[in-house]
């Protein structure tokens, strides 16, 4: 055992490929514990070096991320919209997103062109309205002019106005002792909507229509109808529609077990505010979930964003085989490996977007983001070509040879993407490995829309094999558009039955008008069975469902309402 006090330890210098300095053979004595001292600093120093430098890789890293995402939201907020790439700018492109020309044409109507004629009107009422001459008789002799055929001109005119129903009911006498009743007869009182309210049918459609269709809050709605002499509290039209919204409870009820017998779904969600305390609940964000299919647009209101969601909406289907296209959100992938009869189709304009961000958000990948975003735009052109080819009645194994070309050309494009894809991760993992700095090695935002297009690929494939599956997710997306107008204009609900009143209301027009129905003359047909029901639910929903209704009953809702005046 060593004498840590009194052994000295003597160093050895290291003889250098250099030249030699007059320092190198000199010799320096150290006590063991001041070598173990020295010894333990150079390792610590060592190693704090080491770890600084790979803290500094990652904040490098970091900086890089916060920097794409101070591009993208710069570019959001004041780029322009295009997604086209200005030639000849390099790789550090700053009009990533202006067209690639000017373009010389003139908006609207082109000159030379043919035009669309007048639009036909034959649903509008005519009224006649007859101007006469001042004078009949020449001003000079005093002769009295012929009468010649009208001249005449139309004008259209739109007539809003409001007005009291002043209703008297027919009071008789009897004259005869034919039996003990009252010997006064009076005439029925009229149907009402709402038995103890004085506002009629046209108040609430009014109501109904301009909130949940065309997204105007209760109070700008409330301030026009004062503007031709109507006031209305807020109170009296909030108590009003919550009276009503039992009313439509059967229809979007049968909206859903309609939907449930079809077997291909658009779906997609958003925020919703509902300003009331619910137990259980933290804040005010709910969600509003959208599931179209080819006859109903179905809207659902929940307090979360889970898969417990679209599980509960799709419990009861009746087939055994559903695709559902949607985005790569992981409630829906729940939903999928927890009902083995769903099959998940993913939204390829996702998948373009990511690309494009990246594009935007990293000048230095530009051309990389763009090659793969125009290979989607290819893909999507394919496709296009395929579906004019396609013949819907017979199965995909006989179908026309031109259609077997194009479908074989989009597989060929699919493959080339999936091949390309995986090359880039392979070659990127063994830079890594190697721990070298090569071009293979991928930048992590690269690595990261590769991984996520590698790890959505079954889903993103699914239109291939069956025809009638859309790439994109736009139909749930444009049925969310509606609600989500109203939601910025009157900032959600201020209560949980005005939120599920939405839901159905958002239910039931979206749906009307996939149909090509007028939702004005629907609600007031539908108001009105309700009225001569007892302000209760009609009985026979049939006439009020789309695809129950009858040729003649979807012509009739399928035309504005008439005046009941006329």
């Amino acid at each position: 055992m060593h004498n840590n006090t009194s052994q000295s330890l003597q160093l050895v210098p290291l003889v250098l490929e250099k030249a030699v300095l007059p320092f190198d053979t000199s010799t320096v004595v150290l006590s063991k514990r001041d070598y173990i001292e020295l010894k333990w600093q150079a390792n610590y120093w060592q190693m704090q070096h080491a770890q600084a430098v790979k803290r500094e890789e990652k904040l490098k890293e970091v900086l890089k991320q916060k920097e794409a995402i101070i591009r993208d939201l710069k570019q959001r907020l004041y780029g322009k919209k295009s997604e086209k790439k200005t030639k000849g700018k390099g790789k550090n492109n700053k009009n990533l997103n202006q067209p690639t020309t000017k373009s010389t044409r003139s908006r609207g109507q082109q000159k030379g062109t043919a035009g669309h004629s007048r639009t036909a009107r034959p649903d509008l009422p005519a009224i006649d309205e007859i101007i006469s001459l001042s004078e009949k008789t020449c001003p000079n002799c005093g002769k009295e002019y012929s009468t010649l055929p009208d001249e005449e001109t139309s004008i259209i005119e739109i007539e809003v106005r409001a007005h009291v129903r002043r209703i008297k009911r027919q009071k008789c006498a009897k004259n005869c002792t034919c039996s003990s009743d009252s010997k006064i007869i009076t005439a029925p009182i009229p149907p009402k909507l709402l038995p103890k309210s004085p506002y009629g049918i046209s108040v609430w459609e009014h109501i109904l229509l301009n909130k949940f269709l065309y997204a105007q809050p209760v109070n700008r709605i409330l301030n026009d109808l004062a503007s031709l002499g109507l006031v209305i509290s807020p109170g009296t039209i909030a108590g009003g529609l919550k009276k009503l919204a039992p009313l439509f409870i059967p229809i979007y009820e049968s909206f859903r077990a309609q939907q449930m017998t079809e077997n291909k779904f658009h779906n997609d969600e958003t925020r919703w505010e509902v300003y009331e305390q619910i137990e259980g609940k933290v804040g005010h964000r709910w969600y509003l979930w959208v599931t179209r299919s080819i006859s109903v647009i179905y809207y659902a209101m929940d307090p979360t964003r889970s898969a417990k969601v679209p599980m509960k909406h799709f419990a009861d289907l009746a087939s055994k085989f559903v695709i559902i296209i949607c985005d790569r959100y992981s409630a829906y992938k729940k939903l999928a490996r927890l009902n083995l009869a769903i099959i998940l189709a993913f939204c390829w304009v996702h998948v373009r977007r990511d690309f494009l961000d990246l594009a935007r958000s990293h000048p230095s990948l530009s051309d990389w983001g763009l090659a793969f975003a125009d290979d989607i735009s290819k893909l999507f052109h394919l496709n296009n070509e395929r579906l004019t080819v396609w013949d819907k009645t017979i199965p995909l194994t006989e179908q026309s040879s031109l259609f077997n070309e194009k479908h074989a050309a989009v597989g060929v494009a699919l493959s080339n993407m999936n091949v390309r894809c995986e090359n880039l991760l392979i070659a990127d993992q063994i830079a890594r490995n190697k721990k070298e700095q090569t071009a293979e090695r991928l930048e992590k935002a690269q690595q990261k829309v590769l991984i996520s297009l590698q790890k959505h690929w079954k889903g993103l494939n699914v239109f291939y094999e069956h025809p009638e599956v859309s790439m994109d997710n736009n139909p749930a997306e444009q049925s969310i558009r509606n609600p989500v107008l109203g939601r910025n204009s009157y900032y959600g609900s201020g209560s949980l039955w005005s939120a599920e009143l939405a839901a159905m209301m958002f239910s039931i027009f979206q749906t009307i008008i996939l149909w090509r129905l007028n939702p004005r003359t629907w609600l007031k047909f539908y108001l009105q069975a309700c009225a001569n029901n007892a302000g209760k639910s009609p009985k026979n929903l049939n006439e009020f469902l789309p695809w129950m209704m009858n040729n003649e009953r979807r012509q009739q809702l399928s035309k504005p309402p008439k005046d009941d005046s006329s």
